[in-house]
């Protein structure tokens, strides 16, 4: 992989952050209800544990303007150089109850940059995802897609970048408006790198999940556990617990 000039890469972050301000700064300034905000505490036998946020702007009847976070540094993302990763991107409701948000998101810490071998840096890689949301009287769903991919070298000499591509998808039933249960299944690539060929699959994980809901949709908790189709692997859990304001 070409080594890309850290100046550049760091000049062109700064200005799509200053972008992104610039877009959203008259919004803030009124005081009225668009604005909407979730915390989730996550743990999974990979990751370990990672909180997110994500929050939105509405803009329209039809769209909005989103941010999120991830704070991979919990569990084995310490050894990643304090993994962190952050945002932005557009919500638009397509249908009642279906929601598409692609986003683009900055990565920062050594894993795709030197698989961490190497020091942790800021702008290390980059992450386009998108994210489809459905939620209906009696059904849920989630679909989501990112691919991780690495905008610095810093390996050293015999070392490796890394790329990922991460995807899952849920769908569940509303037994009430506090119980739900469904199906989780999800996988993670590691795909080919500057110094590694081929991509090989990490885990594919599938299982039954079940979630409790406030009915005012304050908070939930959900978990998922199941089989590893990956061989070798034995079985996955999941337990997420989330807090919307």
């Amino acid at each position: 992989m070409t080594k890309i000039d850290n100046s550049v890469v760091t000049k062109a972050m700064v200005a799509v952050a200053m972008v992104c301000m610039l877009a959203v700064a008259p919004a803030f300034s009124q005081t009225d209800d668009k604005f909407d905000f979730t915390v989730t505490l996550n743990s999974d036998q990979f990751f370990g544990f990672y909180p997110y946020f994500a929050g939105s702007y509405s803009l329209s009847e039809s769209s909005a303007f989103t941010f999120y976070g991830i704070l991979w540094s919990g569990g084995t993302g310490g050894g990643w150089g304090n993994w962190t990763e952050f945002g932005v991107g557009m919500d638009f409701t397509v249908a009642d109850g279906l929601n598409i948000n692609p986003s683009i998101g900055i990565l920062n810490g050594s894993l795709l940059s030197s698989t961490a071998a190497g020091p942790a840096v800021f702008g290390e890689g980059v992450v386009p995802n998108i994210v489809v949301g459905l939620d209906k009287t009696s059904v849920e769903g989630e679909f989501y897609l990112g691919y991780y991919a690495p905008v610095r070298d810093e390996a050293p000499t015999g070392g490796s970048t890394r790329a990922y591509l991460h995807y899952w998808a849920n769908f569940g039933v509303k037994a009430s408006s506090f119980f739900s249960l469904g199906v989780h299944y999800e996988q993670l690539n590691n795909s080919a790198g500057s110094n590694v060929p081929e991509s090989v699959t990490l885990y594919q994980w599938l299982g039954p999940y079940i979630q409790f809901s406030d009915p005012n949709g304050k908070a939930f908790a959900r978990f998922a556990g199941g089989g590893d189709l990956v061989e070798g692997n034995d079985s996955f859990f999941k337990l997420t617990t989330g807090f919307n304001f």
